[in-house]
């Protein structure tokens, strides 16, 4: 099996490049992600391409299930659709399980905008919650897909590890979620760290910065344009006052691979 890899921030995707439809299980995606044992990625991306019809991509996450949406992976399809000469430099639209979306490859490749819609927040919010002992309030807010952003004094990698599971599997989330640990810097700049559903812990995400930025414009803490800093690097975003959200980052091609099929036994 082809795949081309690129990153996006540091979070990085195997773009399927065989005929369809695509063969791999949820174990033997697991298998290929592995770091250890596979090509290594944090999810892969199937392309579904019909001549005349709208680009549409399959998301799957390293643990085998579907996501809805993700920001970086739709960055990264973005950049192997205009690499391959699907799309020019204008702005066209891309379809997601989570939605349409419309999108723009910037800077040579180099960089993608992505208008990813409208913030969703639930009617009713959630109580304070205590979590192996600690009292969290909880912010949900979807993408697209589900997400949970909670705000904290100072924001690790420790702390995502120990609390992002739990909260990812509580019963106020039926489909699972997303946890963002938020730290607010300034009006312009927040600190995140994130836990991503059927992920775990990963250096960033477009969605989680989306969400993340949306919550704190909710509360008034952040001004419309917004730099979200993440480990694997920052993620422009820019609201409305819909909460209508355009995001901007990185992308980079790290190279072509061939799946042995060997290594799925």
């Amino acid at each position: 099996m082809e795949f081309i890899k690129y990153h996006a921030a540091s979070n990085d995707y195997l773009v399927y490049t065989g005929a369809l439809p695509f063969g791999l299980s949820s174990a033997e995606i697991s298998r290929t992600c592995d770091r250890h044992r596979g090509l290594g990625a944090d999810g892969i991306l199937v392309p579904v391409l019909a001549p005349a019809e709208m680009p549409s991509v399959i998301i799957y996450n390293t643990d085998g299930s579907q996501a809805e949406k993700s920001g970086n992976g739709l960055r990264i399809f973005c950049r192997f659709l205009w690499d391959r000469g699907h799309v020019s430099a204008g702005e066209f639209q891309v379809r997601t399980a989570g939605g349409v979306v419309s999108c723009q490859v910037l800077d040579e490749g180099r960089s993608v905008a992505i208008h990813m819609g409208r913030a969703q927040f639930p009617d009713k919010d959630l109580p304070e919650l205590t979590v192996e002992g600690r009292a969290l309030q909880l912010n949900p807010v979807s993408m697209g897909n589900p997400h949970c952003v909670i705000f904290v004094q100072q924001p690790d990698e420790l702390v995502a590890r120990s609390l992002g599971p739990i909260i990812e599997h509580l019963e106020h989330f039926p489909n699972r979620t997303n946890v963002q640990f938020v730290q607010v810097i300034d009006r312009n700049n927040l600190e995140v760290r994130i836990w991503e559903r059927g992920v775990g812990y990963t250096q960033s995400s477009g969605t989680s910065s989306c969400a993340a930025a949306a919550v704190s414009r909710r509360l008034g803490l952040v001004d419309p344009e917004v730099n979200v800093h993440m480990p694997g690097g920052v993620i422009q975003i820019v609201l409305d006052d819909d909460y209508e959200i355009l995001m901007q980052g990185p992308v980079c091609r790290v190279g072509s691979y061939s799946l042995d099929p060997e290594c799925l036994v």
